[in-house]
């Protein structure tokens, strides 16, 4: 068993390989309005893909999204939502499948296979998907709702590698696909995450950071852009011309983690986790958050959370959630049945409910 003094020097060396990767990144901190310090907020609201920072599972949604550094007892392919290296958690081969009824009747799903390969390799795929539905098509020219629809489409597609680096370490990446579809119109691109975990020896205490959707622009194209119009110099009765308009290109909703989680046994089989995170956003206000869960023979699990930005008034959420666990043994196969809640100021609630098992 390595000492902490030995194990402390490679682990600060990596999360300042971390800092200097996250503070050194042009479509996170390079820009006007970006970074820790913000200037100004003038670029809010005009990152692409803002769907990739809505949360998908259970879990990191009751413990107020803190899971940077990953937890003991944490499903992988729930812990790698928030961090990569969270992956190293799974023992064995794992699927999740998550599910959360969002505002305005949208669903959306979440699931994901993991692999342990050997003792320190881990893989895993991941698939989130909006389910939208039919909107009544509506124009200019025809401002009134007529029975004509279209659809809508959000989906990402994830592979996570991670190692375990030494006992206490652990490091991981993640590349997505995403693709996002209305009517005839599309945009596809590719992201990155980043991130590394530190135990602290036998303390309880955890580390994390996270560096995630790391990317160039996002940019629709479709025939949906096509427009047959006159030129201003031809004639009344001259052929139309079809024209293409170019969309805007849009940077990623780049982000950069910091999480810590301490955990500690109380009234015998009882145990207490106190959860801390940082969240530095290149388009939205910082976010700090903190989360508790009370564990019960590692079986029973209840669990809160609280969200603080500066101006509350800009989002939908109440900032604090709770939700509670299940975790059962059957026959050598692990499964975890997870459930949260989010409240909001202008709709329903916003449900959550993760299964996951593990052989």
């Amino acid at each position: 068993m390595k000492t902490l003094t030995t194990d402390l020097h490679p682990a600060l060396g990596g999360l300042m390989i971390a800092f200097v990767l996250a503070f050194t990144s042009h479509s996170a901190w390079a820009q006007e309005g970006g970074g820790t310090d913000k200037p100004d907020q003038n670029r809010v609201g005009t990152a692409g893909a803002v769907e990739l920072l809505v949360p998908l599972t259970a879990r990191y949604v009751a413990l107020g999204a803190t899971t940077t550094s990953s937890l003991a007892d944490m499903n992988g392919l729930e812990a790698l939502y928030a961090n990569p290296a969270g992956l190293v958690n799974n023992s064995g081969t794992s699927a999740l499948f998550s599910r959360m009824n969002y505002v305005a009747d949208i669903g959306v799903s979440y699931f994901g296979f993991a692999q342990r390969l050997g003792s320190d390799n881990h893989l895993a795929v991941a698939v989130s998907s909006w389910e939208i539905g039919d909107i009544a098509r509506q124009s200019e020219l025809a401002p009134e709702k007529s029975d004509v629809t279209f659809n809508v489409s959000f989906v990402a597609v994830g592979l996570t590698y991670a190692k375990v680096l030494t006992d206490r370490i652990s490091a991981g990446g993640t590349i997505k696909i995403v693709n996002e579809s209305i009517d005839d119109v599309s945009a596809s691109g590719v992201v990155f995450d980043a991130g590394m975990t530190y135990v602290v020896g036998e303390t309880g205490l955890r580390v994390g950071v996270a560096l995630k959707n790391i990317g160039n622009q996002l940019q629709f194209d479709g025939v949906g852009l096509t427009r047959r119009v006159q030129l201003p110099s031809q004639p009344g009765n001259a052929t139309v011309n079809a024209v293409k308009i170019e969309s805007e290109a849009m940077e990623y909703p780049t982000l950069l983690n910091f999480g810590m989680a301490y955990t500690r046994q109380v009234a015998g089989a009882a145990s207490l986790t106190v959860l801390g995170n940082f969240r530095s956003n290149s388009f939205e206000q910082d976010q700090f958050s903190g989360g508790l869960e009370l564990g019960f023979r590692g079986m029973l699990f209840l669990r809160g959370g609280y969200e603080y930005v500066a101006d509350s008034d800009v989002s939908m959420w109440k900032g604090y959630t709770f939700g509670a666990g299940l975790n059962l043994d059957l026959q050598g196969t692990g499964i975890s049945i997870d459930y949260a809640m989010a409240p909001t100021d202008y709709f329903d609630d916003v449900q959550f409910l993760t299964v996951a098992a593990t052989l």
